[in-house]
């Protein structure tokens, strides 16, 4: 599944991780002035291969769920 979000600085896909779910977060970008601009923190995800339900799938993976061995590549 694809889902396409649309920000101030263009179209980004969504980066979220297969196995732990996580996704982008978004806050505030805070000067030295207390300016607050909105931002995003993005997720570190890796495209690999893995066995789901028995066949191999490329999907999208955390870096920290690949590091903790929660999947193992194909």
């Amino acid at each position: 599944m694809v889902i396409w979000i649309l920000r101030e600085g263009g179209v980004f896909m969504s980066r979220k991780c297969f196995v732990t779910g996580k996704a982008p977060k978004t806050g505030n970008s805070v000067s030295h002035a207390n300016n607050a601009s909105k931002r995003s923190w993005g997720v570190n995800v890796q495209k690999v291969r893995i066995l789901v339900d028995g066949k191999p799938k490329r999907v999208y993976v955390s870096a920290r769920a690949l590091k903790s061995g929660k999947v193992t590549r194909v």
